[in-house]
């Protein structure tokens, strides 16, 4: 018996379908199925790749949803009395008339009928059916719920609309999964389609592929409604039944009834519906009336030549040639058009004021594009390659992305959707998935694991870059792990199997960070749109797939840097040069090359990694090529090569060509093949290759195909010899290049963010102040951020001011070169509303006295009480009169004076003066209320309430009494941690398993292991990181004195998965107190005394510092008399006895950098 799936949920039915479309096609072909249909809940999401994965495995697909009918109007958002708010109806798209309709009807579904569910209604579906076969769904259908509630006229009704609308293309459909309402309505449906003539076709209703995946499924269903496993009243499927059942499972469940089946494959030879993947959709350049009659393709040269003429004004043959190159294959191509709308958009940003990037990718390539201002990198001066971006050999669309200033990248959105129609333009959908970590504390809620055993789990699995292992990797790989899948706890165990089961399965969809699709004509007259999670109109297919079906994709992303810099920029206008512009800047500027030289680039856009900087310092850059090629060769792979560059660079190892005619092409690199367009050039120039096939090449070695790779070989090799390149260096010259080709990279790309890279660099030597604030401001909601750069403003000599009502605005403010006021819109509580009424009185009527002084002038509506308490808990009142627990008490009852003051005052306002100032008419002189009296708050109250208010510490922090310990005793996490560079090497360093860490407890919680001894889970803030620690019971009883609240602390610890958590996972070895740390863990101390603090003063005190403290523990000096000549020595008498108070002493007196204690290793 032949049977097809007419009714097949994909995980795109959102946590509703447990079967990933892959998986779903690989079972139906096991199952020998000619052809199986695709029918998620109201949507198209899965569309396109279940079309490519069937036809992949020989399986014809059928496309379709399982479209939900409002009862009445689609846009009617009400319930209806007697009526389900959306009834099921199944639609398979029978040719290509159908698809097309099916992409409409989806699309009015969600972005017009949108009531719990995406619905359309009978009128639109009445507009739309052409080309669509349609079944009358399960028991959420309306045929079979008006008979189930013994309704058969309306039953009768819908059923004669349908047959009006499909004709024959319209099925009763049956199913059976052995629910009791089931068996109970499909005689009544057989009975009404033997009366109305309407055939029958069996469907399984398939949300999972195997029997036994129920289970998984139904903690799918709890997440989708909140609910518990256990909730007595959630919803539930009631059967096991809903899995890809094979032909012979459905016989065996319509064998009375075999015809049911049979016209399953009816419905199957009647499809014949394509996608088209052959189709370019770029809509046209609307070229002002005002140009007269004249092409895309000559409208883009006028204004391309016009751009050349402003860069170089002589026009020289180079320019002229390179010029037609590219506008010859830009036309022959037909993107002139796509050329247009790109330099449109990116003018129109910088028209606005909008900072645009200086390139992305390969365009920085193009000339035309340099000279259209898409790009601002001088692809002459920096040889960069046409044919790395667009490939007259390889047909494919161009690949424009472009870099906006993250805070204005909406409003470059909104003008594309004004200029091209807002049916046209969409943005792309994302969706996400249930990746390892996320699965496991999503299956553990529903089955109601402990929270804090869940995170714990879900922290063990380790990441691979910035994303978590897959399960099975995990389970196999760590220990803890391993024993879960051993545990006789059947919630332990069922979290496992339901968390390997579901994850991957897509969760929710989103908006795509940068895509957006601009289209000919409305985008649903190719592919389907609703709305995403935020609220935006989105496609329904990922960017990949719009970009299969030929639409035109651009990627419109937004760079924080960018913003950093212009709001940098604006300040020193502000502040010092009213004419000061980036793009004039020196780049050749010797300040701006030190700072890299010295490794001093924390804030500088792709080189503040600590790796990084290491080899920043090595490398000592002095032209913006060495920084190009840096940022090419900073990455797994390449990074191998770095010492070596640095070595030729200066001379330390000979530069060697395998062929003079390497020369050129490698000059710049130091004989070291850096970049993909070297590459490119060396196939060319030595073997013949026109740029175009050289570009094929190099791609070709990127997929490492045994036969293409030796037909290219050999072709090289023959180009060469014809130019009088030996064989056998050919040969060699080949390999050499392919060995190079796994990991060369961009250099278009590389010099345009190179360039961006120096603009930083140059902000940040010359006006330091400034670029740290508008650095701070744009990290504003990312704490660990903030405090690595407040932590580089302390290196760097800038004191970051407290909030402060009095001088503070929003953002982070240079008040002058050594100072930068907090930016009040870090606060909790303090929105934009708030600081903007607060700083517009201020600046128009002076600082505020009193909290009573600011309640009787700003507008309480938005700086209401809870504004008033964030800012006294932070700190940012502390220049009024009173501290701040009497400024905080006071709150409402400053609130009350100044709403009594105002209202007086808008009664009055025509008679009286509110400050008795001014003015002929009398005053109202009110006295303010007195603040209450009660004592501060003591230092760590103060400190605690700026937590909750900052989320860090500001005046002061509760470590710093023991910052010797913090800074000689504590292991360094910064090169590992400390940069936004997540993904960055660490240039070799590994990482550290064991931890000495001092922090402060700011959480605990203790419990009994299975041995019922008491254990502890711990959580340790220290200056820059959080940890959350488990005291096992085995150290229990020696951490116990210090497992309390607020307690500094201490800690050996072992490092349980990585450091790029938010939350760093410890095991604690043991506990101390940090007074105990000096006597208990130094082996040994070593001086370094520089030349510039080597004085008679100096010497005196470190004197007078060691005749206090007299003991065994060694010091070793160690004297830099210059940077050739340094005295080494050991005390010849006793040693010291090292305490806090010592070691504060000598870092008064050297600094912390001078002073290296070589620690005892302790349990």
């Amino acid at each position: 018996m032949s049977f097809v799936h007419l009714h097949s949920h994909t995980h795109y039915s959102l946590l509703d379908g447990a079967a990933k479309i892959k998986d779903m096609v690989q079972r139906a072909g096991e199952l020998n199925m000619p052809a199986l249909a695709i029918t998620d809940h109201g949507n198209l999401f899965g569309a396109v790749e279940f079309y490519k994965t069937c036809r992949a495995h020989g399986i014809k697909p059928i496309l379709g949803m399982e479209a939900y009918i409002a009862p009445r109007e689609r846009g009617l958002r009400q319930k209806v009395e007697g009526e389900k708010d959306a009834y099921h109806l199944v639609l398979l798209a029978k040719n290509n008339t159908g698809i097309r309709n099916l992409i409409k009807l989806s699309s009015i579904a969600f972005l017009e009928g949108v009531y719990y569910k995406p619905r359309i209604d009978f009128e639109v579906l009445a507009r739309h059916a052409e080309g669509l076969i349609a079944t009358s769904a399960c028991m959420s259908g309306q045929i079979a719920h008006k008979l189930r509630t013994d309704r058969k006229d309306e039953a009768i009704a819908h059923a004669e609309k349908y047959l009006q609308l499909f004709g024959d293309d319209f099925y009763f459909e049956v199913q059976n999964h052995h629910i009791p309402d089931e068996l109970a309505v499909y005689p009544k449906v057989y009975d009404l389609a033997r009366e109305m003539g309407v055939k029958v076709v069996a469907t399984n209703d398939t949300h999972y592929l195997h029997h036994g995946d129920d289970k998984a499924h139904d903690i799918l269903i709890c997440l989708q409604t909140g609910k518990d496993r256990d909730d007595p009243n959630r919803m539930r499927y009631g059967t096991t039944e809903l899995y890809m059942k094979s032909p012979d499972e459905m016989f065996q469940v319509f064998k009375d009834k075999p015809h049911v089946l049979e016209n399953t494959m009816e419905i199957f030879e009647k499809i014949d519906a394509e996608l088209d993947f052959d189709r370019r959709l770029i809509p046209r350049f609307p070229i002002d009336a005002g140009e007269g009659d004249i092409s895309e393709s000559d409208y883009l040269r006028k204004l391309a030549m016009e751009g050349a003429r402003r860069h170089y004004p002589s026009l020289g043959k180079e320019v002229v040639e390179r010029m037609d190159y590219e506008l010859g294959i830009i036309e022959k191509m037909g993107f002139a058009g796509y050329f247009l709308i790109v330099q449109d958009f990116i003018n129109a940003a910088r028209e606005r004021d909008i900072p645009v990037g200086l390139g992305r990718g390969s365009a920085a390539g193009s000339l035309v594009a340099y000279s259209l201002g898409i790009t601002d990198v001088d692809p002459l001066k920096y040889d960069l390659l046409f044919e790395r971006f667009l490939n007259p050999e390889r047909i494919s669309m161009p690949d424009i992305d472009v870099d906006f200033c993250v805070e204005r990248r909406d409003e470059v959105l909104e003008y594309v959707r004004d200029k091209y129609g807002r049916r046209n333009v969409a943005q792309i959908i994302t969706f996400g998935t249930m990746g390892s970590k996320s699965v496991v504390r999503d299956v553990s809620r529903v089955l109601k694991v402990p929270l804090q055993t869940a995170d714990a789990i879900a922290k063990m699995i380790p990441l691979e870059g910035n994303s978590p292992i897959p399960l099975k990797r995990a389970f196999e790989e760590v220990p803890e792990l391993k024993e879960l899948t051993q545990n006789d706890d059947p919630v332990m165990r069922e979290l496992v199997e339901y968390s390997m089961t579901l994850e991957g399965i897509a969760r929710h969809n989103s908006t795509h960070a940068a895509g957006v699709i601009i289209a000919p004509t409305d985008i649903t007259d190719y592919a389907p749109l609703c709305k995403s999670s935020q609220g935006d109109i989105v496609t329904q297919w990922t960017m990949g797939y719009c970009e299969e079906v030929g639409l035109l994709k651009m990627d419109f992303l937004g760079l924080r840097n960018l913003t950093v810099i212009k709001k940098a920029v604006d300040m020193i206008r502000e502040r010092h040069d009213p004419e000061f512009d980036i793009r004039n800047i020196p780049l050749d500027d010797e300040k701006t090359f030190e700072l890299y030289g010295k490794g001093l680039t924390t804030g500088v856009f792709q080189f503040e990694s600590s790796g990084m900087q290491e080899y920043l310092k090595k490398l000592k850059p002095s032209r913006v090529e060495d920084l190009i090629a840096m940022n090419a060769l900073y990455r797994p792979g390449p990074m191998d090569l770095i010492d070596d560059f640095i070595d030729r660079k200066y001379g330390r190892k000979e530069i060697h060509y395998l062929h003079p005619k390497l020369e050129p092409i490698l000059k710049e690199t130091y004989g070291i093949m850096v970049y993909q367009e070297q590459v490119m050039r060396i196939v060319s120039d030595l073997a013949g290759f026109t740029l175009a096939e050289a570009d094929l090449m190099r791609r070709a070695m990127g997929k490492k195909k045994a036969d293409v790779m030796q037909e290219q070989r050999q072709k090289f090799i023959d180009g060469c010899v014809a130019n009088e390149i030996d064989k056998k260096t050919a040969a060699s010259i080949f390999d050499h290049i392919e060995k190079f080709a796994r990991y060369g990279f961009n250099k278009s790309h590389s010099a345009a963010y190179a360039l961006i890279s120096y603009q930083t660099a140059y902000l940040k030597a010359h006006y330091t102040a400034e670029f740290m604030a508008a650095n701070l401001t744009s990290e504003i909601t990312k704490l660990d951020r903030v405090k690595v750069l407040m932590s580089e403003c302390n290196k760097m000599g800038i004191k970051i001011n407290p909030p402060d009502i009095n001088y503070s605005v929003a953002d982070f403010k240079p008040l002058d070169a050594q100072t930068i006021a907090f930016g009040m819109a870090a606060i909790k509580n303090v929105g934009g509303n708030a600081i903007r009424s607060l700083v517009a009185e201020r600046e128009e009527n002076g600082k505020f006295e009193t909290l009573f002084d600011v309640t009787r002038r700003v507008d309480l509506r938005q700086v209401n009480k809870k504004v008033l308490e964030g800012l006294a808990l932070a700190g940012a009142l502390d220049s009024l009169k009173g501290n701040r627990a009497q400024l905080f008490m006071a709150v409402e009852t400053a609130i009350d004076f100044g709403q009594s003051v105002q209202s007086r005052l808008l009664q009055n306002k025509d008679q009286i003066s509110l400050f008795g100032e001014g003015g002929d008419g009398p005053t109202m002189e009110i006295s303010e209320p007195p603040l209450p009296d009660v004592p501060d708050w003591d230092t760590n109250e103060k400190l605690k309430k700026e937590l909750e208010m900052i989320g860090f510490y500001i005046s002061g922090h509760p470590l710093d009494d023991f910052l010797p310990i913090v800074n000689l005793y504590s292991t360094d996490l910064t090169p590992f941690t400390h940069s936004d560079e997540k993904t960055a090497p660490t240039n070799g360093q590994q990482t550290p398993r064991v931890l000495y860490i001092c922090g402060q407890i700011t959480g605990m919680r203790t419990r009994y292991d299975s041995k019922n001894q008491k254990m502890a889970f711990v959580q340790i803030k220290s200056y820059d990181h959080d940890f959350d620690a488990v005291v096992f019971s085995s150290v229990f009883p020696q951490c116990e004195p210090f497992l309390k609240q607020g307690q500094i602390v201490y800690v050996k610890a072992g490092l349980n998965g990585d450091l790029n958590s938010d939350t760093i996972r410890i095991r604690v070895d043991a506990m101390y107190s940090p007074g105990q740390v000096p006597a208990q863990f130094t082996e040994s101390m070593k001086l370094t005394i520089p030349g510039n603090l080597l004085t008679n003063d100096t010497l005196y005190h470190l004197k007078l510092t060691f005749a206090s403290v007299p003991g065994t523990q060694k010091v070793y000096w160690n004297f830099d008399l210059s940077p050739d000549a340094a005295i080494a020595m050991r005390s010849a008498k006793n040693g010291v006895k090292l305490t806090l108070p010592t070691l504060q002493k000598l870092a008064d007196i050297l600094g912390y950098e001078n002073i290296h204690i070589k620690r005892i290793e302790r349990g």
